[in-house]
């Protein structure tokens, strides 16, 4: 099998199973932002700022590896003001880890959380008020 395929293939008794490197990438995506304090995942930085992606395209933010049976999994994330990151990357890691073992059948050896940014309220923002009227 070439290495340069985007999906990998498992051969079974009556067939093969495909399962692209991109839906491993949405599935990790889906469940990092079902986390609760995750505001959404970072679409890179963009003047010194981290981009928070919207929902449309749940693979932004994510890297990954996928072998033949194991896969890794980078993650860039944006969380709220106010919470526990290590909880909040901590609890990202389980979510993902379960997410793609039990809908892909790979084993998950690695997830590395990288916070890009924190999103704050929109009562504490300073566009929303201006100081000056």
């Amino acid at each position: 099998m070439q290495k340069d395929l985007p999906e990998k293939t498992t051969f079974t008794e009556v067939g093969s199973i495909k399962i692209a490197d991109e839906v491993v990438a949405i599935i990790a995506g889906l469940a990092a932002t079902e986390v609760k304090g995750v505001a959404g995942m970072s679409g890179g930085i963009v003047g010194g700022i981290a981009e928070l992606v919207g929902k449309k395209n749940p693979s932004k933010g994510v890297k990954v590896e996928v072998g033949e049976k194991e896969a890794a999994v980078d993650l860039f994330v944006i969380v709220e003001f106010g919470v526990r990151i290590p909880e909040v990357a901590h609890e990202i890691q389980r979510n993902v880890k379960k997410s793609i073992e039990s809908m892909t059948g790979l084993s998950v050896v690695e997830i590395n959380v990288h916070v890009q940014g924190v999103a704050f309220p929109h009562e504490l923002r300073d566009e929303e008020h201006p100081r000056v009227k």
